[in-house]
C-alpha cells in the first residue's frame, strides 16, 4: 500500500525534475609540461580594469609579482608573472601564491581554455556521461 505522504513527495519531486537544468561539469586531467605559458598569459575573473588591479595589489601584496601584459581581443586584461624564467620555471617556487600551487583546479565551473601545447586538458562531463557510466 502506498503511503500518501510518499506519493505526494514523489509527485513533487517529479515536477521539480522538469525544472532542473542539465548539469555539466568540467574536469582537468593531464600533467604540467613546465612550459610557463600559464604564468605568462593569465586572466583574473574579478579584475577588469587597471585601477582594480592596482587595488588588488594594494590589498594582496602577493599580486605585486604580476603585471598587466596587455589586453585580448575582447578587451580583457592579460596578466603575467615577473618571476618566470626564460625556461618557463618559477624563480620563487617555494613562495609561490596559492593560486599558482593549486593550478589548475581539478574541477572547474566553466569551460576553460588552456594554452596550446599544455599538458593539461579540459574534459566535459554531462549528465548523460554519468548515466552511461552507471550502466557499465
Amino acid at each position: 500500500m502506498i503511503n500518501m505522504k510518499d506519493f505526494i513527495l514523489s509527485v513533487i519531486n517529479e515536477i521539480k525534475s522538469n525544472f532542473v537544468p542539465q548539469r555539466v561539469t568540467y574536469e582537468i586531467s593531464g600533467h604540467c609540461l613546465k612550459c610557463g605559458k600559464c604564468c605568462n598569459y593569465m586572466y583574473s575573473y574579478d579584475t577588469y580594469t587597471e585601477k582594480e588591479f592596482k587595488f588588488m595589489q594594494f590589498l594582496f601584496p602577493t599580486y605585486k609579482r604580476f603585471y598587466i601584459k596587455g589586453k585580448d581581443a575582447e578587451g580583457n586584461l592579460i596578466f603575467a608573472c615577473k618571476l618566470v624564467t626564460e625556461d618557463g620555471l618559477c624563480s620563487d617556487y617555494k613562495n609561490r601564491p596559492a593560486m599558482c600551487r593549486k593550478y589548475p583546479a581539478k574541477r572547474i565551473l566553466y569551460p576553460a581554455k588552456l594554452h596550446e601545447g599544455c599538458g593539461y586538458k579540459v574534459n566535459i562531463k554531462t549528465f548523460e556521461d554519468y548515466l552511461t557510466s552507471q550502466k557499465k
